[in-house]
C-alpha cells in the first residue's frame, strides 16, 4: 500500500512538472539521444521531423501537381502582384513573400480539404508537398512583377519619364511601353535565370549548407502546419514583427558579424569621410546622385560583391573541372561532383536523419546538367535573335556578352541571397546599364541599349535567386527539386524609380569618366581586397575563418544601409546567450522561433499591403531622429 501511495505520488508530481523540464534535465536529454556508429551523437526521435513523416511515402513529383494547388495559387499569385506592383511602385523595397504565400496556401486548401472530408468526398490529403507547390507558385508569379521592370527599366523607357530629364531625349533613346513588346520581350529574357544555376544547386544546399532565410522559414512553417511536433514548437510564436531578428537567429554568426563590420566600415568610417571631400571630389550640386556619394555606394559595392563571388564562382569551377579529372583517370564512379547526373548520390553518414532523408531525396530526383546548360545555350540563341528586334539599340553581340557574364552574376546573388536573404538583382542590373550604355555610346540610343540590358540581366539574376530559394524550401518539405524548375518555367511562361534608372543610364552613356573622383580606384581596391580576404580564408584553415568577415555579407550594407545589421547581430546574441544557457533546448527551439519571428512580420505584409491600397491612413506614425535633425523638426514646429 504504501508502495502504491509513493508511485502515486511520483506520478502526480511528474504530471505536475512543466514540459520544459525534459529540455533542462542534462541526464533526459541524454537518454533521448543516440549515437550512429562513428559514435556522432543524432537528433532524438522527438527532434526530428522526418522521423515522423518516416512512414509516408513521398509522392513522385508528377503526384505533387493538383488542380486545387494550381487554382490557389492563381488566385494568390494575382492578388501578390498587385501587391508587389504597388510596393514596387512606392517605396522600392520588395520584402520576401514566400511565409505569406506559404501560410495563405495552407490555410484556403486546408478549409477546403476539411469542408470535403466532413462531406466524405475527400479523396487526396493535403501534403506539404502540395503546399510548397503553392508558394513556389504565388512566388514566381509575383517575381514577376518585380524583376519584369514594371516599376523600373520598362517605364524608364518611357517619353513621360524621359520629359522629366534634360539628357538624352532623343527619339532613339525613348521607347513607350506597349503590351505586345513587353510580353515578347518578357517571354524570351525571363527563362535564363531558371537554368543558370540549376547545375550549382548541389554546391549552394548541400556542399556550402547556405542559409536561404526566407526559404528556411517557409520550410519551417510548412513542416509545422504539417506535423505535430512542428506545430508545437511553433506556437505562440507568430505574434512578433521582428523580421531581422528572426533572420539573424538563423544566419551563422560570422554572416552577422561581417554584415555589422561592413556596415560600421561603410556607414561609420567611409561615408562620412567621403561626405566631408564634397567639393573636392564631387561638386554639391551633383551630391545626391550617381556623379556623388551614392556614386560611391553602388559601384564599391558591386566591387565587393563581384570580387568575392568571381573568387567563389572560379573555385568552384577549378574544383568541378578536377573532380572531372580525377574521375576520368580513376574510373571511380562513386565520386560525387558538385553538379548533377548522380544516379546514386553518396551521403555522409555524419549528418542527422533529417538532413540524410533530405538529401537522399534532392540529389536523387536530380535535373540533368545537359538540360540545364542546352535549355540556356538554346534560349540565349532565341533571344540574341529576338531581342535586338524589339530594341534596335541592343545590338547581339550586346546580348551574347551579357549571357557568357551573367552565369557569374546569377551565382554571385544566389550565392549573396544565401547568405543573408537580400536578393541585389536591382544592383546587377545598374551595372548592366552602366557597361552597356557606355559600350553603345549616346550617339546610339546607349540610353535605351543600358534599360534594355538592365532587364536581361535583372531577369536572370532574381529568376536564380528565386529560384534557389525554393530549392531550399523544397528540401526541406521533401519536395521534388525538379517541380521547383518545372513550376517555374510554367509561371514564366504565363506571367522613385523610373527616374532614378533613367539618369543612371544616361550616367552610363557617359562612361567610368563620370564617376565622382577616385570611385573608380577604390572599386579596384575593394575587388581585389574581396579576392584576398577569401584567400586568406580558405589557407588558415575552418577554425581560423570563422574570425575572418566575408567580404559578400559585408558589401550588402554598402548600399542598402546598416539598419538591418544591428537586429540580425542582435538575433545573433539571443541565440549565443540562449544556447550559453541550455543548449539542447536553443537547438530544438531555435529555429522555431526564428521563423516565428519573420512569419509574423511576413504574414503582416499582406494585410499591411492591402490596407495602402485602400488608402488607410495609420491614426500614429513614429520616427526616430538624430538629435541635430530633431532640433530642427522642432526649430520648425515653434517657428
Amino acid at each position: 500500500m504504501a508502495i502504491e501511495t509513493s508511485e502515486e505520488r511520483n506520478r502526480s508530481s511528474d504530471v505536475a512538472q512543466d514540459e520544459e523540464r525534459v529540455y533542462l534535465d542534462d541526464a533526459e536529454e541524454k537518454k533521448k539521444k543516440k549515437k550512429n556508429i562513428n559514435g556522432l551523437e543524432q537528433e532524438s526521435e522527438l527532434e526530428s521531423v522526418e522521423k515522423i513523416f518516416e512512414a509516408k511515402e513521398v509522392p513522385p513529383w508528377q503526384n505533387q501537381l493538383t488542380l486545387r494547388a494550381f487554382v490557389v495559387s492563381f488566385i494568390l499569385g494575382i492578388l501578390f502582384s498587385f501587391i508587389v506592383m504597388k510596393l514596387n511602385l512606392t517605396t522600392g523595397v520588395i520584402p520576401s513573400l514566400n511565409v505569406s504565400a506559404g501560410l495563405l496556401g495552407f490555410f484556403l486548401v486546408k478549409t477546403w480539404t476539411k469542408l470535403l472530408h466532413r462531406a466524405g468526398l475527400l479523396k487526396q490529403p493535403f501534403t506539404r508537398q502540395e503546399n510548397t507547390v503553392i508558394q513556389t507558385c504565388v512566388v514566381a508569379t509575383s517575381g514577376i512583377a518585380f524583376s519584369g521592370g514594371f516599376g523600373s527599366y520598362l517605364f524608364a523607357m518611357s517619353e513621360a519619364v524621359a520629359k522629366q530629364s534634360t539628357e538624352s531625349n532623343a527619339a532613339r533613346n525613348i521607347k513607350n511601353p506597349s503590351l505586345g513588346w513587353m510580353i515578347g520581350f518578357l517571354f524570351v529574357v525571363s527563362f535564363l535565370g531558371l537554368f543558370s544555376v540549376v547545375p550549382l544547386r548541389k554546391i549552394m544546399i548541400i556542399d556550402f549548407k547556405l542559409i536561404y532565410p526566407s526559404g528556411t522559414a517557409t520550410a519551417h512553417l510548412i513542416n509545422s502546419f504539417h506535423t505535430p511536433q512542428g506545430a508545437k514548437l511553433a506556437k505562440f510564436y507568430f505574434d512578433f514583427s521582428a523580421t531581422y531578428v528572426g533572420v539573424g537567429m538563423i544566419c551563422p554568426y560570422l554572416i552577422n558579424v561581417s554584415l555589422l563590420v561592413g556596415a560600421i566600415l561603410s556607414w561609420g568610417i567611409m561615408w562620412p569621410l567621403i561626405n566631408n571631400r564634397k567639393g573636392d571630389w564631387y561638386s554639391e550640386e551633383h551630391s545626391s546622385g550617381l556623379h556623388g556619394l551614392q556614386g560611391y555606394k553602388v559601384f564599391i559595392a558591386i566591387a565587393l560583391i563581384l570580387g568575392d563571388g568571381a573568387y567563389n564562382f572560379f573555385k568552384v569551377l577549378g574544383r568541378t573541372l578536377f573532380g572531372l579529372y580525377q574521375q576520368f583517370n580513376t574510373k571511380d564512379i562513386s565520386t560525387v561532383l558538385p553538379v548533377a547526373n548522380r544516379s546514386s548520390p553518396v551521403i555522409s553518414p555524419t549528418l542527422s536523419y533529417d538532413d540524410q532523408k533530405r538529401s537522399e531525396l534532392f540529389l536523387g530526383d536530380q535535373i540533368p546538367s545537359w538540360f540545364a546548360v542546352g535549355g540556356y545555350v538554346i534560349i540565349a540563341i532565341i533571344s540574341a535573335i529576338t531581342v535586338p528586334h524589339i530594341f534596335h539599340q541592343l545590338k547581339w553581340y550586346y546580348i551574347v556578352v551579357i549571357y557568357i557574364i551573367a552565369p557569374i552574376l546569377a551565382f554571385c546573388n544566389a550565392y549573396g541571397c544565401g547568405l543573408t536573404d537580400w536578393s541585389l538583382a536591382s544592383t546587377y542590373g545598374k551595372l548592366a546599364i552602366f557597361t552597356i550604355g557606355a559600350w553603345a555610346g549616346a550617339a546610339n540610343g546607349g540610353v535605351l541599349a543600358g534599360l534594355a540590358a538592365c532587364g536581361v540581366m535583372m531577369n536572370i539574376v532574381s529568376t536564380a535567386s528565386d529560384l534557389m530559394q525554393d530549392f531550399k524550401t523544397g528540401y526541406m518539405t521533401l519536395a521534388s527539386p525538379r517541380l521547383s524548375m518545372t513550376l517555374a518555367f510554367l509561371v514564366q511562361s504565363i506571367q522613385l524609380l523610373l527616374l532614378v534608372y533613367r539618369n543612371m543610364s544616361i550616367l552610363g552613356v557617359e562612361g567610368f569618366s563620370a564617376l565622382p573622383k577616385h570611385c573608380l580606384t577604390l572599386c579596384y581596391i575593394f575587388f581585389a581586397a574581396a579576392i584576398v580576404i577569401n584567400a586568406i580564408r580558405d589557407t588558415v584553415g575552418k577554425k581560423r575563418a570563422r574570425f575572418i568577415p566575408i567580404p559578400m555579407a559585408m558589401a550588402i550594407p554598402f548600399y542598402i544601409g546598416g539598419y538591418f545589421a544591428i537586429d540580425m547581430c542582435i538575433g545573433s546574441l539571443i541565440l549565443f546567450i540562449w544556447r550559453k544557457i541550455n543548449k539542447a533546448k536553443a537547438d530544438a527551439f531555435g529555429p522555431a522561433v526564428a521563423s516565428g519571428l519573420i512569419c509574423g512580420d511576413g504574414i503582416w505584409t499582406l494585410p499591411s499591403s492591402i490596407l495602402s491600397l485602400a488608402g488607410v491612413k495609420p491614426p500614429i506614425c513614429m520616427k526616430f531622429l538624430s538629435r541635430n535633425q530633431n532640433a530642427k523638426v522642432d526649430g520648425f514646429l515653434n517657428s
